[in-house]
């Protein structure tokens, strides 16, 4: 598998803060060694098998019927002193650690998947990384396509845990896989090497005859089955991809029903949301191509492989060199020694499935990181000062565009400013870079103490009830039931108060532009800032109400600082200065 260092490097990465740096990683590491040790049993308690099975087809050749009995009831004494116990407690010993190990295994896997989900969502949300990846991307351009992929899908199926994942294609699976192989290969190979000397191999007494053939059969299918699944890791990431893609163009039309209504979008949206499954459609049919030819060879390799002990060794039994027992051992032995040296070529497609989510999974981890580091390293901004400084703050687009001259303003408190300018002047940006999430500014910001709200002009209303909506993103414990009716009430959505606790609604759907706006402004009604900054949030209400609604805020919030982002002339009478960006670095000029 080509590149095989960098993707088994990406996948350490992965594996090892749960299992080595976590709070959890003495009963991560235990369960993880338990069943790694069930597996080894398993593994031996096979080995036992293939001697049980010599000894069973050596008494039926025999018409022993006492030991076959006993091979299956009881236990059957040997001449070594030792005794073989019967099929139904080796039976019983299979079952008991079988079904222990899928249950730790399982519990391993889900706690694994809590763990990593959780870890994953706390660097992706902290110091803003989402936004930055959500406007720049990253550099390699696969691992931020859809981050709700790599939360939910990859993640799930690199730790095993999750409904749509196929059994035995997870992490877990396959490092017990591996393991269960590399302890069957050693064990097994020892007892074949012991049957391969009395047992000629195609009429020639050849030291490990039998072992050779095993691992020249095995080499030849395993490079065959490279050859042709090779470009299954490609196919496999981008359908994945292509799904996503497809999805999100669900979702973005669900959300937007009424806009595309409105429009009579929908020829449009089915071309586009069409042209979107194309892709998956295309990618699918040459996936199935590829597996179509793998499975049959991999089918082929195995038909040949369940008759091949047979010919390698049936001449020596019609020979009389060895008893029918000796036959059915040979031929067990033989395919579980073949089937070892084989691993890799029986589970080409399953790695192939893994390595694709190991590269997702790992190109959205770097992506984080880089996210973080940049913003660790983008404009300086100094909390504690007494107002807003901005000290030769440059602003520019994702692509490298400058948006004017740099900025050299200060923002008094207890002065309510008005922004305007022309369309692409800059203006939302400078807000998101007041915020302190605008991955593409320079210079030097002074932010004064104290609470800070931004309300953009689309307010985000989270799911849950209203009231969760309203006090977001405060816990709704920590505000005063009257103190949310009444902030309804103030924003004129009094006509709501009595569903502030109704079970879950899509109120997204159900509020028109207008009310979740004034949705928003209830919320800073609640969150009492020193610093309220409106990007247009009141653009979608008429201008009685856009004033009506700012003169409530400066009733209800009078030490409150509001920086309002706006277009109607008719509210700039409720500031005390007036910025104008022109792209010449800012006017600021006290109000008419």
């Amino acid at each position: 598998m080509r590149n095989l260092g960098p993707v088994l490097a990406d996948a350490w990465r992965l594996f090892k803060p749960y299992f080595f740096h976590s709070s959890e990683r003495r009963l991560a590491l235990t369960l993880l060694i338990s069943v790694g040790v069930m597996s080894v049993v398993q593994t031996e308690l096979g080995v036992l098998t293939t001697f049980w099975s010599n000894l069973l087809y050596d008494s039926l050749q025999q018409k022993d019927q006492h030991s076959f009995m006993a091979l299956i009831f009881t236990w059957l004494p040997l001449p070594s002193g030792w005794f073989m116990p019967g099929l139904l407690a080796i039976a019983m010993l299979f079952i008991l650690v079988g079904v222990t190990q899928l249950f730790v295994t399982e519990y391993l896997q889900i706690r694994w998947r809590r763990w990593m989900t959780g870890d994953f969502l706390q660097r992706w949300l902290a110091d803003r990384a989402y936004y930055r990846i959500s406007v720049a991307g990253d550099p390699e351009g696969v691992g931020t396509d859809n981050p709700d992929q790599r939360l939910s899908d990859d993640i799930a199926a690199f730790c095993g845990a999750g409904g749509n994942v196929r059994p035995g294609t997870d992490t877990l699976s396959l490092l017990l896989g591996l393991l269960s192989n590399v302890v069957s290969l050693f064990s097994y190979i020892i007892v074949l090497w012991k049957l391969s000397g009395r047992t000629p191999v195609f009429g020639l007494h050849i030291p490990g005859g039998l072992i050779w053939v095993a691992l020249l059969f095995s080499l030849g299918g395993t490079l065959l089955t490279y050859l042709i699944g090779r470009r299954l890791i490609a196919l496999r990431f981008f359908q994945q991809r292509y799904e996503a893609d497809f999805r999100f163009g669900l979702v973005r039309a669900r959300e937007n029903t009424e806009g595309i209504a409105l429009q009579g979008g929908e020829h449009e949206e089915n071309a586009v949301l069409l042209r979107i499954f194309g892709a998956i459609r295309g990618n699918f049919i040459s996936l199935l191509r590829r597996i179509l030819l793998l499975n049959a060879t991999t089918i082929s390799y195995g038909q040949i492989a369940s008759v091949l002990p047979f010919l390698v060794i049936g001449p020596s039994f019609f020979a009389s060199r060895i008893t029918l027992g000796t036959l059915m051992q040979v031929n067990q032995v033989f395919g579980e020694v073949q089937g070892a040296f084989s691993w890799f070529a029986d589970s080409f497609p399953t790695l192939a499935m893994w390595r694709a989510t190991v590269g997702r999974l790992a190109t959205f981890d770097r992506a984080v990181r880089s996210a973080r580091e940049a913003a660790a390293a983008g404009i300086q901004v100094h909390d504690g000062a007494d107002a807003y400084r901005l000290q030769d703050v440059a602003l520019a687009l994702p692509n490298g565009e400058r948006l004017g001259a740099p900025l050299n303003i200060t923002l008094a408190p207890g002065i309510d400013t008005l922004i305007s300018g022309p369309s692409g002047a800059g203006k939302s940006t400078l807000f998101r870079t007041l915020a302190g999430i605008w991955p593409f500014a320079t210079g030097r910001i002074e932010r004064p103490a104290g609470r800070t709200l931004f309300l953009p002009q689309r307010p985000y209303i989270p799911i849950g009830t209203l009231r969760h909506a309203l006090c977001y993103p405060a816990a709704v414990a920590d505000i005063e039931p009257d103190a949310v009716r009444r902030a309804l009430e103030d924003a004129d959505l009094a006509d709501l108060v009595p569903e502030l606790d109704q079970p879950d609604e899509n109120w997204v759907m159900r509020l028109s532009g207008g009310e979740q706006q004034r949705l928003a402004l209830a919320r800073a009604l609640l969150a009492r800032p020193d610093w309220l900054f409106l990007d247009e949030a009141t653009a979608a209400l008429d201008p009685d109400s856009e004033g009506r609604m700012l003169v409530m805020l400066k009733r209800r919030l009078p030490g409150t600082t509001i920086v309002s982002i706006a277009h109607n002339p008719a509210v700039a009478g409720f500031f005390r200065q007036h910025l104008v960006l022109d792209g010449s670095g800012g006017t600021l000029q006290a109000a008419d």
